[in-house]
């Protein structure tokens, strides 16, 4: 049987979240309505982009430009 996707962020949130620009690792769904690991990043940033996988234990990954995220 093969992991949810709330396992596979959970495995692999902290790797994600130590690339230079990332600010946040959620789930939602691509273009089709399938589940996806979401990478949020504060700024488009090509090197960190080239250095996320394409797909996670077979779920993809989909890269969100958020902006800066700010505590009120």
């Amino acid at each position: 049987m093969s992991p949810s996707i709330q396992e596979v962020k959970k495995n692999h949130e902290a790797n994600l979240m130590a690339l230079p620009g990332v600010i946040s690792v959620g789930i939602g769904r691509d273009k089709n309505g399938n589940p996806a690991v979401i990478v949020g990043l504060d700024s488009p940033r090509p090197i960190t982009e080239a250095q996320l996988p394409r797909s996670l234990e077979g779920y993809p990954v989909l890269v969100r430009i958020t902006g800066p995220i700010k505590a009120q």
